[in-house]
């Protein structure tokens, strides 16, 4: 369990914070963007729960979660001090995620289009959440060549950003409210 008592400690005022392990390193670190990406995402999905009730609201509570989770995967370098014990993204966590996005996404007509960010609030939420979540994932991947980060973990950031695209859909009355594209449509 984590206690905080103090919410500042001037740790990071010359430009540096620490990793899980208590490596400090500089705040502009690809490890930092990644992780500091996937915390954007959560905030956006904050936003997007202000709109949704029932399953909806059940299942980005559980994502919330899961991206702590995985920021303190990825915070906690797996070739670090702390890595054996820290806490990592599990199979089961991407394997619930698919199970979602299918059980969802059978309800769904095929798409004939690319869709615009919008239809409800909690699509239009849903929507930005994804385009932070493939900065998270993009930035996680750039970061895996450089050094080691998990598998799994960035198998869980490519499959949130599906789910979170297929839940704007459902949340969209299962893509009767979807904006469409239109190719040339504003000339």
């Amino acid at each position: 369990m984590v206690t905080l008592t103090r919410i500042y400690t001037r740790g990071g005022d010359a430009g540096e914070t620490s990793l899980g392990d208590g490596t400090r390193v500089a705040k502009f670190q690809l490890r930092v963007a990644a992780y500091g990406t996937t915390d954007e995402t959560n905030g956006v999905i904050g936003v997007a729960r202000l709109h949704t009730t029932g399953e909806a609201d059940a299942m980005l509570a559980r994502i919330q979660n899961d991206l702590f989770d995985l920021g303190a995967d990825l915070c906690t370098p797996e070739d670090g001090r702390k890595a054996a014990g820290a806490l990592r993204i599990v199979d089961s966590q991407v394997d619930r995620l698919e199970r979602e996005i299918d059980a969802m996404n059978a309800q769904l007509a095929p798409l004939t289009s690319f869709i615009l960010p919008g239809g409800s609030p909690a699509a239009a939420y849903l929507h930005l959440a994804r385009t932070v979540c493939r900065r998270a994932e993009r930035l996680m991947c750039e970061l895996a060549t450089a050094e080691p980060v998990s598998p799994v973990a960035i198998r869980y950031i490519n499959r949130l950003s599906d789910h979170l695209f297929v839940l704007a859909r459902h949340l969209n009355d299962n893509g009767a409210n979807d904006v469409l594209w239109v190719p040339g449509g504003s000339r």
